[in-house]
């Protein structure tokens, strides 16, 4: 008999939302036991500012996760420098990126069977002296893989990227053979085990407008993307393109589809944040362990208000709960 998922969800930069939507988050019946990994000072201190009457459990490896509304399982994180909504403090840096490592390890040592992460602050690490690019390049590093996908998921549409957080001017010289081959590998694997889809139909969109014309708007298409997508084919992988972009996100292609490959960030997103911008999801592919996250930042101005909406991260662990289930019936390898 499968047991029940524990997701550890981590409550992102002390000053922005996260603390609080942890908090609403267990004022409501959830599904999956959840541990928030953060300091329960802090937890503490923004229930008071709110009026908000959460009991905070203590929480050790090994211990049921509470689903129960009104309580929260806490592993506090030791090293808040201070509390205040909404005031960033570079101080608080080194704690923020402990609970990540704490809820990543948790997960590599099979106590957590994924995490889910409410948003940090790049600008605010770094001025602490620290290099941080992100959740997905901090996690790619600690889980010692070559090559992670960011693909950001609603109910109804998930786009994967080939590039990220890319200049424009770069794009193309950054989209290899080598690189689109261990994209879509990563992608096509990983629906099949977090997602239980047997024989997932992938839709790749073109880098240039209208796939490049047949070479008049670019060679991409005929030099590297074609070529690469045909070889893949051979190794049984359901891949349709390159479409052009302006007409592959219609229900003519989508209805057929499983996902979506995008060449560039906002070649894709803008189209998914358009369609379910506030239950979206952002899920990290290709590392070992289950990690999702909300489509949001931190949200400086409405932290300690009580009018952040907490149905992103709601959809965060709803799909970290079923990449977890499926992970559990297709063991990571």
């Amino acid at each position: 008999m499968t047991q029940p998922v524990i997701l550890a969800l981590t409550a992102g930069e002390p000053a922005g939302i996260g603390p609080e939507l942890c908090l609403q988050l267990a004022l409501k019946k959830r599904g999956p036991g959840i541990v928030v990994v953060a300091s329960k000072p802090l937890l503490e201190a923004r229930a008071r500012l709110l009026g908000l009457e959460v009991a905070l459990e203590d929480w050790a490896p090994g211990a049921p996760a509470t689903a129960e509304p009104g309580r929260l399982s806490v592993l506090s994180v030791d090293g808040l420098a201070s509390t205040t909504a909404g005031h960033l403090d570079p101080a608080n840096s080194a704690y923020v990126l402990e609970t990540l490592r704490i809820a990543a390890q948790g997960c590599l040592d099979g106590i957590f069977d994924g995490m889910v992460t409410a948003p940090v602050h790049k600008g605010v690490i770094n001025n602490a002296g620290i290099a941080f690019s992100g959740h997905t390049e901090f996690l790619q590093e600690l889980c010692g893989v070559e090559r992670v996908v960011m693909m950001l998921a609603t109910d109804e549409l998930r786009v994967a990227l080939v590039t990220t957080h890319l200049p424009l001017k770069d794009v193309s010289a950054a989209i290899t053979a080598e690189r689109l081959t261990q994209v879509t590998r990563i992608l096509d694997n990983d629906l099949r085990k977090f997602f239980g889809l047997q024989h997932p139909r992938i839709l790749v969109a073109g880098l240039n407008p209208h796939a490049g014309e047949g070479g008049h708007l670019g060679r991409e298409e005929i030099d590297v993307i074609e070529p690469t997508l045909a070889t893949l084919r051979r190794e049984g992988i359901d891949l349709t393109g390159p479409l052009p972009a302006d007409t592959l996100f219609t229900p003519h292609w989508l209805d057929n589809a499983d996902a979506v490959l995008a060449m560039y960030h906002d070649q894709g997103l803008p189209v998914l944040k358009f369609q379910g911008f506030g239950r979206a999801v952002n899920i990290t592919l290709g590392l070992p362990i289950v990690r999702t996250s909300v489509d949001h930042g931190t949200a400086l101005d409405l932290a300690g208000t009580g009018k952040a909406d907490a149905g992103s991260l709601e959809t965060a662990i709803r799909v970290g709960e079923r990449m977890a289930t499926s992970a559990k019936r297709d063991p990571i390898e």
